[in-house]
């Protein structure tokens, strides 16, 4: 595993937003930011669990998806936001855990 980004929960709006119009939520690039903080603003409707939603979130690369969620506690399945990733979250002592798998 190799940490990714940091995803922090906010209400308020940050610069250079992007919209996901598929799970109601605005996020900003964690690349601009020297430690990969990522600002996650969820909009009404959001399909996004409670848990993702109020609790700042760690995200980590890992090399094989599936082999990763073995005997965790899925609370996103598997899914593709973009061409060419993957992503899932679990819970891990009451916070939510991103893993991102990018095909190579």
């Amino acid at each position: 595993m190799k940490y990714h980004h940091l995803g922090i929960p906010t209400q308020i709006p940050r610069e250079d937003e992007t919209y996901l119009e598929k799970y109601n939520t605005f996020c900003t690039n964690h690349e601009r930011n020297p430690f990969g903080i990522q600002w996650m603003r969820y909009e009404a409707g959001c399909p996004m669990p409670e848990l993702v939603k109020s609790v700042p979130h760690v995200a980590f690369e890992v090399d094989d998806l599936e082999k990763a969620l073995k005997g965790r506690e899925v609370i996103i399945p598997p899914n593709s936001p973009s061409p060419g990733v993957f992503v899932a979250m679990i819970v891990s002592d009451g916070a939510p855990v991103e893993f991102l798998q990018f095909l190579k």
